[in-house]
C-alpha cells in the first residue's frame, strides 16, 4: 500500500489519481507550470514530432503529437485545468479538452480507450491527475494506440470549439 497520491512500483497511485510529483517535467514556454508528458511512463526523450506531418491523404497537417503506448496505458494531465468537455468524435473517439487556469490555452487529448472513473466537466484537474486511458477510438488504427496530444492557444472568451492556435507540444514536452 502507498500513501495518497504516491505511485506504487509499476506507477499507479493509490487510487487517488494523483501520479508520484517526481514523474519529469519540463517548463512550458506558452504556460507559466510545468507540463508533463501526459501518458504514464513516456519520457520527454521517447517522443517523435509528428507535428505539422500530412494527414488525410494530404488535405490537412497533424496539428498534434501522437504519443503511442500500449492500450490501456494511463493518460494524465500535461497540467491543472478544468475539464472543458468530454466529448466523442468520429475523428478524435473519446477526447477531452482541458483549459488552464487563465483560460488562454486548451490541452486536447484523443483516442483515449475509457476516461477515468468519475472525470466529469467542470472538473478541476491537477497535472499529473489520471485522466483515462491509451486507446485508439475515433479515426487511429487498432494496431497502433496513441494519446493524439495537442496544445492550442486561445482567448478566455472562446469556446472549447472554436479555432484556435495550435502550438507545437513536442519541443515543449522536450524543454527545447
Amino acid at each position: 500500500m502507498t500513501a495518497p497520491g504516491v505511485a506504487d512500483a509499476a506507477g499507479e497511485t493509490d487510487g487517488s489519481g494523483v501520479l508520484d510529483t517526481s514523474v519529469p517535467t519540463v517548463p512550458a514556454s506558452s504556460e507559466n507550470v510545468l507540463l508533463q508528458v501526459p501518458v504514464l511512463n513516456v519520457r520527454p526523450g521517447d517522443l517523435t514530432d509528428t507535428f505539422s506531418d500530412s494527414r488525410g491523404e494530404g488535405t490537412r497537417l497533424h496539428e498534434a503529437i501522437d504519443i503511442m503506448a500500449p492500450s490501456g496505458t494511463s493518460v494524465v494531465a500535461a497540467a491543472p485545468g478544468t475539464v472543458e468537455k468530454l466529448f466523442r468524435s468520429d475523428a478524435g473517439g473519446n477526447t477531452i479538452y482541458v483549459r488552464s487556469p487563465d483560460g488562454e490555452t486548451i490541452h486536447y487529448y484523443a483516442h483515449l480507450d475509457k476516461y477515468a472513473e468519475g472525470l466529469k466537466e467542470g472538473q478541476r484537474v491537477r497535472r499529473g491527475q489520471r485522466l483515462g486511458t491509451v486507446g485508439s477510438s475515433g479515426n487511429a488504427s487498432e494496431e497502433a494506440p496513441h494519446l493524439h496530444f495537442a496544445i492550442l492557444q486561445t482567448t478566455t472568451d472562446a469556446e472549447w470549439w472554436e479555432p484556435a492556435t495550435a502550438i507545437n507540444p513536442f519541443r515543449i514536452l522536450r524543454g527545447e
